[in-house]
């Protein structure tokens, strides 16, 4: 787990949240107030905190910014966050609140877990909003055989076998109607994706939904 509490990562996050808008500003105490609803004061003794941990740099009346452990942690937080909003909304169908589900479970996510989430999600630039995902010091993980992750994220020449449809009952029943269920062999060949030898379109949201398992590489 990190070494930082739920607060003190919140407080990082919407700073790195200012500066991905504006990479020079100075943060003010009062922004950061309003953004995280509390007090001037309680932001104040927060800055403090962070700023003897290593984590931002306090400007004395103007506001603090973050130093660059300050911003990798905090990007690392916020590229949690858009990971897990595109696992909930897109994969597991979470009708709820994602954006506040995903800002609940971030701070629980640690290294190895998000790196499994990336890759399983295909390592998207983008989150479901339209906002680029940080990628400072990302780790994209080679797929090989064995590795479980949707047909959207099949790569070029590869044949898997379908393990998991995360789909409801009507889905399902449109995918077996092109030969698509569990046990299916998929390949991904010249842009082009076969089930059991014949050529079918999935959807983008669909191919979200369908769990392979990589079978072969370059076929």
């Amino acid at each position: 787990m990190s070494e930082f509490s739920e607060i003190e990562e919140m407080y990082l996050k919407r700073m790195f949240e200012v500066h991905s808008q504006t990479p020079d500003a100075i943060v003010k105490t009062t922004q950061l107030a309003e953004m995280m609803g509390i007090s001037p004061a309680s932001v104040t003794e927060m800055i403090q905190r962070l700023s003897d941990r290593g984590m931002v740099t306090h400007i004395p009346y103007r506001g603090s910014r973050l130093t660059p452990e300050g911003f990798q942690l905090a990007a690392s937080v916020k590229r949690r966050e858009y990971l897990l909003q595109i696992l909930l909304s897109d994969i597991i169908g979470f009708k709820g609140n994602v954006k506040e589900v995903a800002c609940k479970m971030e701070h629980a996510v640690e290294n190895d877990l998000e790196t499994t989430i990336d890759r399983f999600l295909g390592f998207p630039e983008l989150s479901a909003d339209g906002s680029r995902i940080p990628g400072i010091h990302r780790t994209f993980e080679p797929i090989g055989i064995g590795t479980l992750l949707p047909v959207a994220a099949i790569p070029e020449g590869t044949s898997a076998s379908v393990e998991l449809i995360l789909a409801s009952d009507v889905e399902v029943v449109t995918l077996r109607e092109i030969g698509l269920m569990v046990g299916s062999k998929l390949v991904n060949q010249n842009g082009e994706t076969t089930i059991d030898g014949k050529r079918c379109e999935i959807s983008p949201g669909m191919a979200m939904k369908v769990l392979v398992r990589v079978t072969e590489m370059g076929a």
